[in-house]
């Protein structure tokens, strides 16, 4: 058993525009098959709509509030709310709080770059 602490763990940009910091991932922990990660979206921020190839994501929102969009439909989200997204569903997220959004954000297979495909502006 390992207990990782995220505030030990040091963060980065995605390529979706979300602030990052892997808890648990195959680059830096014994883990294989998932990745779990807390996500920040700044008050007024937004991520950029994109959709993985192979991964599936869980979003459980740990503090703030905020939108998310998934392939075109739109919810309220905040503290508490738990959310499944599919691979391929095109999604992102909107911070409409004054707090930052925290989402404690789980993949199967693991995030990565290579698999994150940025979506077009229309």
């Amino acid at each position: 058993m390992e207990v990782r602490r995220a505030r030990d763990v040091s963060g980065y940009v995605t390529k979706d525009g979300s602030e990052i910091r892997e808890i648990f991932h195959p680059s830096s922990f014994s883990v294989e098959r998932m990745s779990v990660a807390e996500a920040t979206v700044h008050p007024g921020e937004e991520t950029t709509l994109h959709y993985h190839k192979t991964s599936d994501e869980v979003y459980y929102i740990l503090e703030g509030s905020g939108i998310i969009e998934v392939d075109g439909a739109k919810a309220d989200i905040r503290e508490g709310d738990c959310i499944y997204i599919k691979a391929g569903q095109k999604h992102k997220v909107w911070n409409t709080g004054k707090q930052p959004l925290k989402i404690l954000c789980i993949c199967s297979p693991p995030y990565s770059h290579e698999d994150t495909i940025l979506c077009s502006k229309p």
